[in-house]
């Protein structure tokens, strides 16, 4: 006579199979884990492991999809970055300008700050990693200024021959500027002074 069966405990259950995620859904569900981790412990302490038992997934299945922690933390901060590719229209170069940038000031204070700093701070010293940060930006930043410039050039705020690329990232450099060497929270003030002291005098079409 056979024996009944023994209920399951826990450590006999395969974590992989208790979530039915796939895809995009399993991708969200691991970056969401990624940014809960950094909230609690930060990125120093965040653990590959801990990432994968936190989403349901297989420590093999992350690694295949991110080599190292740099890549997988850097596709975090990307995820909850503003959409590069629809910027706030608020109808004027300076609202837009300002709309970005004040984004972009919240989600670094947040978690994806925390991933940042602690991807550059491992990065640093280190060439192999420093080229895997590199190779990992998405050039977010400078996308969302491109459309911007877009919309006040067709709207007569911006000469088209003043664009440049050194311009169009000059505000999100200021602004990564003051995060590494003041930290966070970015005071309203301080962006309100990028972006009216730089930014659009560099864009803006000369006062006749």
């Amino acid at each position: 006579m056979n024996s009944p069966a023994r209920p399951l405990a826990d450590a006999d259950v395969d974590h992989r199979k208790r979530s039915r995620r796939r895809g995009a859904a399993l991708e969200d569900a691991i970056l969401e884990a990624v940014l809960s981790g950094l909230a609690e412990t930060g990125y120093a302490r965040l653990s590959v492991e801990r990432v994968a038992e936190r989403a349901g997934a297989s420590k093999a299945s992350l690694y295949r999809r991110w080599p190292s922690k740099v890549e997988l933390v850097m596709d975090a901060m990307y995820h909850v970055f503003p959409d590069a590719g629809s910027p706030p229209d608020t109808g004027s170069l300076r609202g837009d300008l300002l709309a970005v940038m004040r984004a972009v000031a919240e989600r670094l204070a947040g978690p994806a700050g925390q991933a940042l700093g602690g991807v550059l701070s491992d990065a640093l010293g280190d060439p192999e990693k420093a080229q895997r940060v590199r190779s990992y930006a998405r050039g977010s930043g400078q996308a969302a200024m491109r459309e911007v410039v877009r919309r006040a050039v067709d709207r007569g705020e911006v000469d088209p021959d003043s664009v440049t690329e050194r311009r169009l990232e000059s505000g999100h450099a200021m602004l990564r500027h003051y995060f590494i060497t003041q930290g966070v929270p970015i005071p309203d003030h301080v962006i309100v002074e990028i972006v009216d002291e730089v930014m659009i005098p560099l864009l803006h079409l000369p006062r006749p």
